[in-house]
């Protein structure tokens, strides 16, 4: 992107080769599935190139709504419905696996009066 466009936009392109038509399902109470079928620049299915499926859902935690999505390997919406419990499970615990990596480097970093790097004020 050429920098000198203070928005970054003068560069922008659709990437053709790369066209997705994007179709949503839903159960209306946990699962939502997203399916992506790869297109043409004129619209029409590429069948060069496999479909792919993301998963979404909702998980409510003391501080509120918490979203998460992930994708799911399939070859059909049916096989994305059958998986979706599964890679929920996944992504949850990939989730707190990560937010408890999060919280002990968050720890690690505490500098205290004395430790090499700390900043001592004097009164």
């Amino acid at each position: 992107m050429d920098n000198s466009d203070p928005r970054g936009m003068t560069d922008v392109k659709v990437d053709q080769k790369n066209l997705y038509r994007e179709e949503v399902f839903t159960d209306l109470r946990i699962a939502t599935i997203r399916q992506l079928t790869p297109v043409l620049p004129d619209g029409q299915k590429d069948d060069r190139r496999d479909v792919l499926y993301f998963g979404q859902t909702q998980m409510m935690t003391p501080a509120g709504s918490l979203p998460i999505q992930f994708e799911i390997e399939a070859k059909s919406l049916k096989q994305a419905m059958d998986k979706f419990p599964e890679e929920v499970q996944q992504a949850v615990q990939e989730l707190v696996e990560n937010a408890r990596e999060a919280q002990r480097q968050a720890e690690s970093r505490i500098v205290t009066p004395g430790q090499a790097g700390g900043k001592i004020v004097l009164p």
